[in-house]
């Protein structure tokens, strides 16, 4: 979802609605899969956006083959 918005990033605005989840619990786990090397996070004023880590795909992939 994160890859498929404009420029292959989005803020947590983006994905509330189409998840059906709260902020809050989005928020939550976009912080996850940050700590978790799997996104990026770049805060542009008051929004922060996140993008996927290619390689971090990549290697989820290859556990998952």
């Amino acid at each position: 979802l994160i890859q498929a918005q404009p420029g292959g990033e989005a803020c947590v605005c983006h994905l509330v609605e189409p998840l059906g989840l709260s902020q809050g619990t989005v928020s939550h786990h976009l912080k996850k899969l940050t700590d978790a090397g799997l996104l990026e996070r770049e805060q542009r004023g008051s929004w922060a956006y996140y993008r996927v880590v290619p390689e971090a795909l990549s290697s989820v992939r290859g556990l998952l083959a």
